[in-house]
């Protein structure tokens, strides 16, 4: 049997034998010995019986007074555990009996009874104590304990007159008392049966604290280390053995545990070496990988300066005489003394015409600035004011794309420190770039949201469109990248307005799914409004301009 095999079987099967061989030789000599103490109580209370009942009659047989003697005799006879009361005389015939019918009748000398004297040729005098005694069994299967005691011919017996003896008959008969033993048995049996019990349980209860006791001091901790060992064979050098006792078994598993500290420090120093290793491999990688995208960006954004440049100069001349005659027109008309409706509807035209001119205007001195690092003015602008400009100015293309505007703002105004045509021209990119990703009519949706504890404004523009798909999203912002077919676009707007919310300080990011849309998020400085004053939210005061390299 496997359990056998274990330390807690062999500890548990050799604790009970060795307690079994124990304990049962000290309860079989502790029977014997309360036994023979019994025995000797009873064999005791047997002879003080024989010698009361020989006192007793004593007086009655100097007197020859059988009927009195015979009487006391009876009335012994009827305790409890007498089982009978007979006399001898010297021929062995049964004078007196408690039992009539034995009463005349001559015994067998060679009987129990009387072996202990009449064995030797001439009959003994005088009988040790202890050969008077006999213990047989009656017919019914029941112990008997039986007694002779000599009646012997003493001085007043030899000197009577009524019934005097030879000097020299020394013996003249014997009293024999005969006790059942049925009580005595059965008391020696019981306490036997609970000795016997309370040794079994004891055995028991001893067994099962010994086992207890080296399950706690000997298994369990065994047990702890092959499950330790167990533990660190399948590579868990953080397993700690649990044992604090100042034994073998705890100095065993403190070793084991200084052994597994040291596996563990050595295996995390090599692990920390080869991570160290690995990080700094990868970031020279990506210092590598930065460099590269860096020269190539700046290679870009050189292609893009030069062009930035040409078309400002090749711009800046036809955009200032159509602004020039646009000027003239308006004010020819303005000398008009009278103003009709279609006069006036030709000025609003005109004016529209001067400041998309101005925009256009601004649009090209914007890219100076993307290319050439130049300055900017900068002044107080809230944000909504940007949105709804920006918003105006695309309304025609809503309209006929079938797209529809919605933007929502923070209960408290917004003020950003920017250059309010540049941040304009970003969104203005931004919403363009939306409805040509709906061709077939969507929703445009603006929020603006302010995160006073971040210290930034957010501004997400998210379309509805046909999204970008994955692989294009890390280049968007790239000058030339264009995710539009058939050279219909000619990937300059993002990159205008990468550059444009980086020298605001801020950051732009995108998020697109195919199918499911664009979404651009701008994360502005914020501008702390209670600092620069309610009066300063208008950019085009000269005043309120500041200047940023």
């Amino acid at each position: 049997m496997r359990w056998l095999q274990t330390l807690r079987g062999r500890l548990l099967v050799g604790s009970s034998v060795f307690l079994l061989i124990v304990f049962g030789t000290y309860s079989y000599f502790s029977v014997r010995f309360s036994t023979d103490q019994i025995m000797a109580q009873v064999m005791e209370s047997a002879q003080n019986l024989s010698e009361v009942i020989k006192s007793s009659t004593h007086y009655s047989m100097l007197k020859n007074q059988k009927e009195d003697v015979y009487q006391i005799i009876n009335t012994i006879g009827k305790l409890h555990g007498v089982e009978g009361i007979r006399i001898y005389n010297k021929r062995g015939e049964i004078t007196f009996s408690t039992a009539s019918k034995e009463q005349g009748r001559v015994v067998d000398l060679r009987a129990e009874a009387c072996y202990g004297c009449h064995d030797q040729a001439k009959p003994l005098d005088v009988v040790p104590v202890g050969s008077r005694m006999r213990i047989y069994s009656t017919p019914d299967g029941k112990r008997v304990l039986g007694l002779i005691n000599p009646i012997r011919n003493e001085s007043q017996c030899s000197e009577s007159g009524c019934h005097s003896h030879p000097d020299e008959r020394t013996v003249l008969g014997v009293l024999d008392v005969r006790m059942s033993l049925e009580t005595i048995d059965a008391d020696i049996a019981s306490a036997q049966n609970r000795f016997i019990a309370v040794a079994i349980g004891v055995i028991f209860l001893t067994t099962f604290l010994a086992v207890l006791f080296l399950s706690n001091t000997v298994i369990r901790p065994v047990r702890k280390l092959i499950a330790g060992t167990q533990e660190i064979s399948s590579g868990n050098l953080d397993h700690t053995i649990l044992i604090h006792t100042k034994d073998e078994i705890g100095r065993l598993a403190d070793s084991f545990n200084e052994m597994t500290k040291s596996l563990r420090q050595a295996e995390l120093q090599n692990k920390q070496w080869s991570q160290t290793l690995e990080l700094r491999v990868r970031e020279k990688t990506d210092e590598l990988k930065k460099i590269h995208e860096q020269i190539v960006q700046i290679e870009k954004m050189a292609s893009l300066g030069k062009l930035s440049a040409t078309v400002a100069h090749e711009l800046n001349n036809p955009l200032e005489g159509v602004l020039t005659y646009a000027k003239l027109i308006a004010r020819r008309i303005g000398k008009v003394e009278v103003v009709t409706p279609q006069l006036k509807e030709t000025l609003e035209d005109l004016e529209l015409i001067m400041r998309e001119t101005e925009r256009c205007g601004n649009i090209v001195k914007s890219l100076l600035l993307f290319s050439k690092k130049q300055v900017a003015e900068f002044g107080l602008v809230s944000v909504q004011q940007i949105v709804e400009k920006a918003q105006r100015l695309m309304k025609h293309h809503f309209d006929i794309s079938n797209v529809q505007f919605f933007a929502s703002y923070p209960a408290n105004e917004s003020v950003l420190l920017c250059d309010e045509n540049q941040i304009q021209q970003a969104l203005v990119a931004l919403f363009v770039n939306a409805v040509e990703a709906m061709p077939d009519s969507g929703s445009l949706h603006v929020s603006v949201s302010d995160n006073e504890s971040a210290g930034r404004i957010s501004i997400v523009v998210k379309d509805t469109g046909i999204g970008i798909p994955e692989e294009d999203l890390g280049h968007v912002f790239e000058p030339f990248f264009s995710t539009k077919r058939n050279g219909q676009g000619v990937g300059l707007g993002l990159s205008v307005v990468y550059g444009i919310i980086e020298r605001h300080g801020g950051k732009i990011a995108v998020e697109s799914k195919v199918g499911e849309g664009t979404v651009f998020r701008i994360d502005l400085p914020r501008t702390n409004v209670s600092a620069a004053g309610k009066n300063d939210l208008n950019p085009l005061s000269a005043h309120d301009t500041i200047h940023h390299d």
